[in-house]
């Protein structure tokens, strides 16, 4: 059985028309799992049905 990531990578490459060395292939995949990982974290992040997005953002 293959690795659904794999299948995903090879899906997007050839969606997007990208070759992608096989020897980055592994690499490729790391960061696609990082950034499922931090999607994750902010999927389950609670917010109240009643929140609001703020109007103005401030650092």
């Amino acid at each position: 059985m293959s690795d659904p990531l794999d299948e995903t990578i090879d899906a997007c490459a050839a969606v997007l028309r990208l070759a992608i060395d096989p020897a980055w292939k592994p690499e490729v995949k790391v960061q696609l799992q990082v950034i499922l990982r931090h999607g994750m974290l902010v999927a389950e992040f609670p917010l109240p049905d009643d929140i609001e997005p703020a109007p103005v953002f401030g650092a």
